[in-house]
């Protein structure tokens, strides 16, 4: 099989990024979605971490911060040794503006009110462009970049981040980045006591470790899409708790992930 194209998406609409996702999740033999971000800050430190193969880059993020033209200029002034693959999606059609991108580094350039946009279109075109993105990556030696720990931290748990929002984790829960540190940690090797653990590490007691981690699942698991759900936690749930444990969660995720890495 060939290898899949690891791509970053840079959007700031919720309703486009979920039909990336669902893009994604139905064509796995082709792609894998490495992370969602809208702020080109953000995304420039996806492109040095992850080094990914293609960019769907949104030109506007009214809703994010900074903009496409801004992530061209950072990857173009820091020189890197593997530039991914560009493909701007916009509502602009301006053709000066369309220019500028071009010269800054955007390899295609695709307008959303244009007939048949989608995301799957999107992807359609990447799909074609498959050998040409990969053949890149293999010219300037991007396959044999070694990755130091820093950097496979710090992909893991954008990851994680990833598949926490897709299920509607809040990221403004207290129990998030609890349960991004003990799926970290689970990946690594799974540790007895994990609450009490991660309570040392932020001077918390056990049992309110343990309290925040459910909570923010039950809170997604009550106020989330029941579609979204089922399609990005496949693992059964006993009716009778309506949501994953703490262990079930972490367990599934670590298992996961790592498969994947």
């Amino acid at each position: 099989m060939d290898r899949i194209l690891e791509l970053l998406l840079v959007e700031d609409d919720q309703n486009d990024c979920k039909s990336f996702v669902s893009a994604v999740d139905n064509d796995p033999d082709n792609f894998s979605l490495i992370g969602i971000t809208n702020n080109s800050a953000r995304a420039f430190q996806y492109v040095i971490d992850s080094h990914p193969d293609a960019v769907i880059l949104d030109l506007e993020l009214h809703h994010g911060c900074g903009d496409g033209l801004d992530l061209l200029q950072r990857i173009r002034e820091a020189n890197l040794p593997h530039v991914p693959f560009i493909l701007i999606t916009t509502n602009n059609i301006s053709t000066v503006t369309h220019e500028i991108a071009r010269e800054m580094g955007a390899d295609f350039i695709m307008t959303k009110n244009q007939e048949n946009y989608s995301a799957v279109s999107v992807l359609s075109f990447l799909k074609i462009t498959k050998s040409v993105i990969l053949n890149r990556r293999q010219q300037t030696g991007a396959e044999n970049i070694e990755e130091s720990p820093t950097q496979a931290a710090k992909r893991i748990q954008r990851r994680i981040c990833t598949e926490l929002n897709k299920v509607g984790i809040s990221q403004k829960s207290i129990g998030y980045k609890y349960l991004i540190d003990a799926i970290t940690m689970t990946i690594k090797d799974p540790v007895p006591r994990i609450c009490g653990v991660i309570g040392e590490k932020y001077r918390k007691t056990e049992s309110s470790v343990e309290r925040a981690m459910q909570n923010a699942i039950n809170r997604a698991w009550r106020t989330s899409d029941i579609n979204e759900l089922l399609a990005n936690y496949t693992a059964k749930i006993k009716l009778e708790k309506g949501a994953p444990t703490i262990t079930e969660f972490i367990y599934y995720y670590a298992q996961k992930i790592k498969n994947d890495y």
